[in-house]
């Protein structure tokens, strides 16, 4: 066990750090006079055991290998859901531990999906805990999409390793430097996006609140219409904005401001963004321009709003797009595959899977053609090897067989197809609303069978941590020295 001091020892350093963070609810409480025990017995509870997990490893080697990077990375998120659970379980809402669970993993993995049926009048720290559990999520998953992930050789990530050093022994020594320079930059953005929202509209708690699901891209609102609720178009454009500000590339902005001024208009997987944002508004647009009379009702304002929110698993909505017709449901689950940038709070196969899985599939044509010939591989520049392909080919068939696998165990918990088929792409690709009327844009998850919600609770961790960080828990080599 000594060879895992270091995996518990960090975890009891983020159990105490989740359990300080439950200060700002109780803050919430006494501000808008909530005060009970929810909070202050779950802070406790929390920091006593990360307390204990930290003293008991003080000991530890201060290395972290390759094997001991998996388990930290899987063991990170789903304890932190377990402990972050705890206030919805003592809460008023007389949540059952299943619905507590699922609220918590949705929140840390910024999916979005809820069990709650009235948002409204929910309490206030509640609602502030959802937001802040999506925020915590958002930085955690780009630092480890920049820092841990690419080390972790996880399907393709490693083009985008920013750090040279032997995996095996020591992960990332520059971690800190941009670890820290991550979280600044996600902390001025929160900043600018929750002030933005004030001026437009919003009281402070919802700017607050909003600002921190906007940049996480994790879609949790305080309102049962979601961003709808206020009907503001001034609300959405900000909303839109800082949601692909979100989404691009967090190294995009270390590189832009170490002098790379023209990152945002020459990087690959920013460009291929947003030109499938463009063309799916496009596409959808005239859609309903010529086959759905009742276009006027929807409006190139509410397309445009709905297309970026679920292309980027944010899952906020103004309109329920399940009244557009079969082809825009059918489109929108193709956005919820596809995602965002990786690194980036977004969610999905990620813009640079797609791009490379295309590349891999022109040049398999070009081989039919010119079987002589020799045809390379390169992605922005860089050179593909056969490893990186094959990491890629296998992360998206992986994802496209674990789609099926929940959908089946879905539809035999008892739900209708579209429900099955929807709860799967939006817990694996970490959306948030589903499509149909129990958990489309006007529904939540509260009336799924309590398996149900389990096995999207386990969907959304895999979706969250790219599939092998937690898979490769499970294969019986990864347990021998």
């Amino acid at each position: 066990m000594s060879n895992y001091k270091t995996v518990f020892f960090t975890l009891g350093i983020l159990q105490i750090i989740l359990g300080i963070s439950m200060v700002f609810p109780i803050i919430i409480q006494i501000i808008f006079d909530e005060l009970d025990s929810s909070f202050i017995g779950a802070s406790l509870i929390t920091i006593i055991f990360g307390t204990l997990f930290f003293l008991s490893n003080l000991d530890h080697d201060k290395k972290l290998s390759l094997q001991n990077a998996f388990l930290l990375t899987a063991l990170s998120w789903l304890s932190i859901a377990v402990f972050s659970s705890l206030p919805f379980i003592f809460s008023n809402l007389n949540l059952s531990i299943t619905d507590s669970f699922f609220e918590s993993m949705s929140g840390i993995t910024t999916t979005g999906s809820t069990i709650i049926t009235d948002l409204n009048s929910s309490p206030k720290a509640i609602l502030l805990w959802r937001a802040l559990l999506q925020w915590l999520g958002g930085i955690g998953i780009i630092v480890m999409a920049i820092t841990l992930m690419p080390i972790m050789n996880i399907g393709g990530m490693q083009l985008f390793k920013v750090s040279s050093g032997d995996a095996s022994e020591k992960i990332l020594p520059k971690t800190k430097e941009i670890t820290l320079r991550l979280i600044l930059i996600y902390l001025i953005l929160t900043f600018l996006c929750s002030f933005f929202y004030n001026i437009c509209g919003m009281k402070f708690f919802d700017s607050l609140t909003h600002s921190m699901t906007t940049i996480a891209t994790g879609g949790f609102s305080n309102y049962n219409e979601s961003i709808g609720y206020f009907n503001n178009i001034k609300i959405e454009i900000v909303s839109m904005i800082f949601i692909i500000l979100g989404s691009i590339p967090f190294i995009s902005y270390i590189k832009f401001l170490s002098g790379k001024k023209n990152i945002f208009y020459t990087d690959t997987q920013i460009k291929s963004f947003i030109k499938i944002i463009f063309y799916s508004i496009i596409i959808l647009f005239f859609y309903l321009t010529i086959f759905n009379k009742s276009f006027s009702d929807v409006g190139l304002r509410s397309i445009s709003f709905n297309v970026i929110s679920i292309l980027t698993g944010t899952g906020y909505v103004t309109q329920n797009f399940d009244d557009w017709g079969s082809f825009p449901l059918i489109y929108f689950l193709i956005l919820m595959f596809i995602g965002g940038c990786a690194g980036s709070t977004a969610c999905g196969i990620k813009i640079f899977r797609v791009q490379i899985l295309y590349l891999f599939l022109k040049n398999q044509l070009k081989k039919i053609i010119y079987p002589r010939g020799i045809f390379i591989i390169k992605y922005d520049n860089n050179n593909v090897n056969e490893k990186f392909m094959a990491s890629i080919i296998a992360f998206i068939y992986l994802y496209i067989i674990i789609f099926f696998i929940i959908t089946a165990m879905l539809s035999l918990s008892g739900l209708d197809f579209t429900t099955s088929i929807s709860g799967a792409a939006t817990s694996i690709s970490n959306v948030g609303p589903g499509l149909g009327e129990l958990i489309g844009p006007n529904g939540n998850f509260s009336q799924l069978p309590d398996f149900s919600k389990w096995i999207l609770s386990f969907g959304m961790i895999l979706g969250r941590l790219e599939l092998f960080a937690i898979l490769v828990l499970f294969l019986p080599s990864f347990w021998v020295k």
